[in-house]
């Protein structure tokens, strides 16, 4: 496989040297205002769009010399994005926040007033992101069309735009359990590698024309019997996580990279190590919330200062520990045969 000249330039400005990516996300919207609302106590409608930039303004500022690039939202990120460190490449965000929920399949949807050629030509980004809740198990249809088929579609579109403006396109799915149940229970745990493999083979496909996947950990530890955050009941043994890692990593043939889903610093980065254990040949992080988010109770009770303050000791340290976990990492060129 090969990319055109134009998304490889881009590319590189998005890895480190090595080429492993070792992103930052701070695009959250919809979970950032509800995070500071339980922080502070407050109705989510008191959140206002000046502290969702302030906020990740502050991110930014402090982890993005740590970070080989940092993935921001078009709608209150561009600050953030002015002032990231100069060497760290910029993604930005091509879906609203959240997704339908008038209509069964959590279907996702297009900003109004962006274009790829807008986040591209105007907002200077290196890379657009994706990002679509998928299972392989989902039947539901809408006037007749089957919810797949129209997410589908979806990731083609944005794919050929990506492709004419000569852009990365980041493909990020989020599994959900399309019974209703929750993606946090032992009955899910059970069948999430399944959802991650099966999604990994399907967005592979050379239709979609996505550069880089971004997939959640095959497993949840915490039904990973020997974990650390084991809880007690076993969707998986240790050998059968990793072996559920092994499967999902050979799924692809697009380089792919780790999303935190929201977990503790610590829980990602002992998935990491699981993930090289298993010879996982991921390509790096796009992380979160487990380098950021306890600084939001800082930011809630003590203001920006408080949060600066906190971003410049444990969320340096955070961050880092993430890096720490990406020896085992191998560059994003590989799966593509260019290195």
């Amino acid at each position: 496989m090969s990319l055109s000249p134009g998304k490889m330039e881009r590319m590189k400005r998005l890895a480190w040297p090595n080429g492993v990516i070792a992103a930052l996300a701070m695009d959250q919207r919809g979970s950032l205002d509800k995070m500071l609302a339980q922080a502070r106590g407050c109705d989510r409608k008191a959140i206002t769009p000046e502290m969702r930039a302030e906020f990740k303004t502050a991110v930014s500022k402090h982890l993005s010399p740590h970070a080989s690039a940092i993935l921001l939202d078009p709608e209150y990120g561009l600050p953030a994005a002015r002032v990231r460190h100069p060497g760290t490449g910029l993604l930005l965000s091509y879906e609203k926040s959240g997704y339908d929920n008038q209509r069964p399949g959590r279907l996702p949807d297009l900003l109004d007033n962006v274009s790829v050629k807008r986040l591209a030509e105007d907002y200077g980004a290196d890379a657009v992101k994706l990002l679509i809740h998928y299972t392989p198990f989902e039947e539901a249809r809408i006037d007749g069309l089957a919810v797949n088929d129209i997410k589908h579609a979806l990731v083609e579109r944005v794919g050929a735009e990506c492709e004419t403006y000569q852009i990365p396109f980041f493909l990020e799915f989020v599994g959900y359990d399309h019974a209703g149940g929750s993606e946090k229970s032992l009955e899910y745990a059970r069948i999430k590698p399944e959802v991650v493999t099966r999604s990994m083979a399907e967005f592979s496909k050379p239709q979609y024309k996505a550069d880089v996947l971004k997939v959640e950990v095959p497993v949840n530890l915490q039904f990973v019997e020997g974990s650390s955050v084991f809880q007690g009941q076993k969707a998986h043994s240790r050998r059968e996580a990793l072996e559920h890692f092994r499967r999902a990593a050979e799924a692809s043939s697009k380089p792919f990279i780790y999303l935190s889903a929201g977990v503790p610093n610590r829980q990602f980065v002992e998935s990491l190590e699981m993930a090289a254990e298993a010879g996982s040949d991921f390509s790096g992080v796009l992380c979160g919330r487990a380098t950021w988010q306890d600084g939001v109770a800082r930011y809630a009770s003590g203001g920006l200062a408080a949060l600066e303050e906190w971003l410049a000791g444990a969320g340096v340290e955070s961050i880092n520990a993430v890096n720490g976990a990406l020896g085992a990492a191998r560059p994003w060129t590989a799966k593509l045969g260019l290195s």
